[in-house]
């Protein structure tokens, strides 16, 4: 009773202390949001779409979510990549992506792509056994091809329009069709049936250091305003995901 005790009151004050993160976070992104001044150009009257009717919103969100990742996710993920060996951080990516292939399996039957979802569920069994649980990668070695799919790459290719751009609190960029993937995601993940619930969550906020640390290599390739670029990149990604890489180049005629 006493050890339950404890822990109620332990996740009580981690309850605080992550409420407390995400108010002062918020309230500098505010501060930030009226003291810049307005950075985009003005729109073209020739532009058909706007993916980006929320901008206002989004823009203080991402703001936000800069500051939350200051105060609390990139100095984890600096102490992450700080204290464990290349070779350990290695396996921790290839566990994860491992669990991450049974998704990719589930959406690419549903995409009518069999071919893509034998080969992806063929990964999960040779990198569970031969892997360890997926700390290696046995099956690309084997010619196995990985895929990268979700349910907001499925719901756009049964014809659902990926809606306006979102940028989510904590969660970063998104489409409101990926937003709503989201829950879909979250059933065919592997983590989320996992006991005691204690395990689970610290392999939810290690996947999540591990995620961040992963991008800290590329944080100098972003110029300019960090927002459009942020933005833009997560679409035009998206779009190629979509596709299967297989996006028109309108130039391609001309040479």
């Amino acid at each position: 009773m006493a050890t339950g005790g404890r822990a109620a009151q332990g996740g009580k004050e981690m309850r605080w202390i992550l409420l407390v993160v995400a108010l002062t976070a918020w309230q500098m992104a505010l501060a930030e949001d009226r003291t810049s001044p307005a950075q985009d150009p003005a729109p073209s009257a020739q532009e058909q779409h706007n993916p980006d009717p929320w901008q206002g919103l989004n823009r203080v969100t991402h703001k936000f979510n800069s500051v939350a990742d200051r105060i609390v996710l990139r100095p984890l993920a600096l102490g992450y990549r700080a204290i464990l060996p290349r070779f350990v951080r290695s396996g921790v990516r290839h566990f994860f992506e491992n669990l991450d292939d049974v998704n990719n399996s589930v959406n690419n039957f549903l995409q009518g792509k069999p071919a893509a979802g034998a080969s992806d569920l063929a990964r999960v069994v040779i990198n569970s056994t031969i892997g360890v649980g997926g700390l290696w990668d046995p099956a690309s070695r084997m010619k196995l091809v990985k895929h990268e799919e979700d349910f907001g790459q499925t719901f756009a290719v049964w014809g659902i329009p990926r809606g306006p751009y979102l940028v989510l609190p904590f969660l970063g960029p998104s489409t409101v069709t990926d937003a709503f993937g989201r829950p879909f995601n979250e059933v065919f993940d592997p983590v989320l049936y996992l006991h005691p619930i204690d395990h689970r969550n610290r392999l939810y906020v290690t996947r999540v250091v591990q995620l961040r640390a992963s991008l800290l290599s590329v944080e100098s390739a972003v110029f300019g305003d960090e927002y459009l670029f942020y933005r833009d990149a997560y679409l035009q990604r998206r779009e190629y995901l979509i596709k299967d890489g297989k996006v028109s180049d309108p130039f391609a005629d001309e040479f």
